[in-house]
């Protein structure tokens, strides 16, 4: 923390209804006895892009370099940055050690760039835990996506990768552990000897890599195969 630099507080949420659909984003701003909220939505989008969207355009409105601790419910987006990820995909020329291609790039690189201006530090916050600042963001990202005639998320469609989509459709399931909508993907290993049955497909974390296996995707084996 720089003893020169403004002590700023940045409060964030998003959401889409559904998931993805109308979204949108809410912000407050709070620097001693300043306070600042803001807003907006999209016709089309993610609930990840919206509280992406929320920390960037929260950083946007500081006008000069500022010591910023922004808070949100998001363990996409705050682990992301806590524990380096965002970085080392940014190294990667957007790609995970998977070599598959991130989710929502341009959301990314615009919050690194914000971040190299600022000193950010990312806190979790529990979501809908009476956290009045969280509480109010959620209200505002809502109501936001609640507006009429609201304008195309331009970065959508090419950040979500159509054809890894078509590839791997969404689930509607959200990961429990970064809460990243998760992708159905066939299951590619094959059965071992002896074994008496198998997993046709499971859920896949395309942010964090977790794999969940699903029950009504397990197979038997018949004894004459194995």
């Amino acid at each position: 923390m720089s003893p020169t630099r403004k002590k700023v507080t940045i409060y964030t949420d998003g959401a889409a209804e559904p998931n993805p659909g109308p979204g949108g984003y809410g912000a407050v701003l709070v620097c001693g006895p300043h306070r600042k909220q803001i807003s907006g939505g999209f016709a089309r989008t993610t609930n990840n892009r919206m509280e992406l969207m929320a920390a960037i355009k929260g950083l946007e409105m500081l006008k000069e370099p500022c010591d910023v601790t922004l808070v949100s419910d998001s363990k996409y987006l705050v682990d992301a940055m806590t524990k380096g990820w965002a970085r080392s995909w940014r190294r990667q020329g957007w790609k995970r050690s998977n070599k598959e291609p991130v989710v929502n790039p341009d959301l990314w690189e615009r919050l690194l760039t914000l971040c190299d201006k600022h000193n950010v530090t990312f806190e979790w916050v529990k979501g809908h835990a009476d956290h009045p600042e969280n509480e109010l963001c959620d209200r505002l990202a809502v109501a936001a996506l609640q507006q009429p005639n609201l304008p195309p998320d331009e970065g959508y469609t090419e950040a979500t990768g159509s054809a890894i989509r078509d590839a791997y459709p969404q689930t509607g399931l959200l990961c429990r552990a970064c809460g990243t909508e998760l992708e159905q993907r066939p299951t590619k290993s094959k059965p071992k000897p002896g074994q008496r049955y198998f997993y046709a497909y499971h859920h896949f974390c395309p942010n964090c890599g977790r794999i969940y296996l699903v029950e009504e995707a397990k197979r038997p084996i018949s004894s004459a195969s194995r």
